[in-house]
């Protein structure tokens, strides 16, 4: 046997033990990601927020303006329309402000709300309180009480100019989706990430990402970011996730991070003729993307009841005008919908089904409305 031969078996058996090493670090960063996953495919249970209260006594003749960062997203439009009507139920009269995205229009959903001695102003998911905060502070010398819900990751300071704040943990969905493409690709998952940087929680989901395939992924890549402002999302999404996939095709998942993206994506997968090969998983639960995955267009949604969110949010501003502690976080659980279970939020999907009901009785018995 000449050396060379004799040289190279010599190295591949030292390689052996390296390569064993390599396969146990995916096996197990697997096995830990299913665990993750299947965790949250357990039906989400109520916890309250706090002492019980009657909330009628404290919401009865007060009002509540709700600005979104834009009334076209499905999304904050599910929540508002669910807080009006939780709003009906406890005696609470809450209105949306409705806008295009603009700055300048959210500066005049606080005015109009100063003007009309609102008693609440609630900046919902996506308003930045940085960029409205002569506002702010005239709100509050005029003594209307702003709040943000869904906005900041716990991990985030909110504004000394809010009179209170229920963050959501924005890197958990981040650190789910992660977890999720490690889990389905058995750790060889190649992704592009759509996000709007502008919208300061985007920080933190992303970063959830970026730990799963550090701690359970060493072969998994995140190929691209693709980063869109919130009023480009209609024009621009597409035509970038298309020439994404075209630049990148080793790519095996798009990620909207947030689900009301998911319609500029799924055409700009159909388009380029991957939807085979290309799975889009995002979070938020909003009802058309709960039937994009009815219909295979989406794989999995981390969904947030939006009836959930709606009667959570008020629970907390409620909590903070009886002069109760409020929360430390919103409190909805995320619950995963792939299609195994989507049908169970209704077909056409809806707002507030597939999470079961109990919680519905838990805040009606927090609330002293039983």
């Amino acid at each position: 046997m000449d050396r060379k031969r004799v040289w190279l078996m010599c190295a591949s058996m030292l390689l052996l033990p390296c390569a064993a090493a390599q396969a146990d670090e995916v096996s197990e960063g697997v096995a830990r990601a299913t665990e993750i996953i299947e965790a949250h495919r357990k039906p989400p249970v109520y916890t309250p927020a706090g002492e019980a209260f009657d909330i009628a006594a404290v919401a009865k003749g007060k009002t509540m303006l709700s600005i979104p960062n834009t009334s076209s997203n499905q999304f904050l439009k599910g929540i508002i329309t669910r807080e009006i009507a939780v709003g009906k139920e406890i005696g609470l009269d809450v209105r949306e402000w409705e806008n295009q995205g603009q700055p300048n229009q959210w500066v005049q959903g606080i005015e109009y709300a100063i003007q009309n001695k609102i008693d609440i102003v609630d900046l919902i998911s996506g308003v930045n309180p940085a960029v409205v905060e002569p506002q702010l502070q005239a709100a509050r010398d005029a003594g209307v009480k702003v709040f943000t819900s869904h906005f900041y990751d716990p991990s985030q300071p909110a504004s000394p100019l809010l009179e209170g704040d229920l963050p959501v943990s924005f890197y958990k969905q981040g650190w789910l989706l992660g977890n999720w493409m490690v889990y389905k690709t058995k750790g060889a998952a190649n992704a592009i990430v759509v996000k709007t940087d502008e919208v300061p929680p985007t920080g933190p989901l992303v970063q959830g990402i970026r730990d799963a395939f550090e701690k359970n992924c060493p072969n998994c890549t995140i190929l691209q970011e693709i980063n869109v402002g919130i009023t480009e999302w209609g024009t621009k999404i597409q035509p970038s996730v298309q020439s994404a996939l075209i630049a990148n095709p080793t790519a095996n998942y798009v990620i909207p991070i947030y689900d009301s993206m998911s319609q500029f994506v799924v055409p700009a997968v159909e388009l380029t003729g991957k939807s085979e090969t290309v799975k889009i998983a995002t979070s938020n639960g909003t009802p058309f993307v709960l039937d994009f995955i009815r219909e295979g267009k989406v794989e999995m949604d981390i969904g947030e009841s939006l009836d959930w969110i709606a009667r959570a949010t008020i629970d907390g501003y409620m909590r903070k005008l009886a002069g109760l502690p409020m929360p430390k976080d919103i409190g909805v659980p995320y619950y995963i919908f792939d299609a195994s279970n989507v049908e169970s939020a209704g077909i056409p999907a809806e707002p507030n089904k597939g999470y079961g009901d109990e919680y519905v009785k838990g805040f009606k018995e927090t609330w002293k409305m039983q």
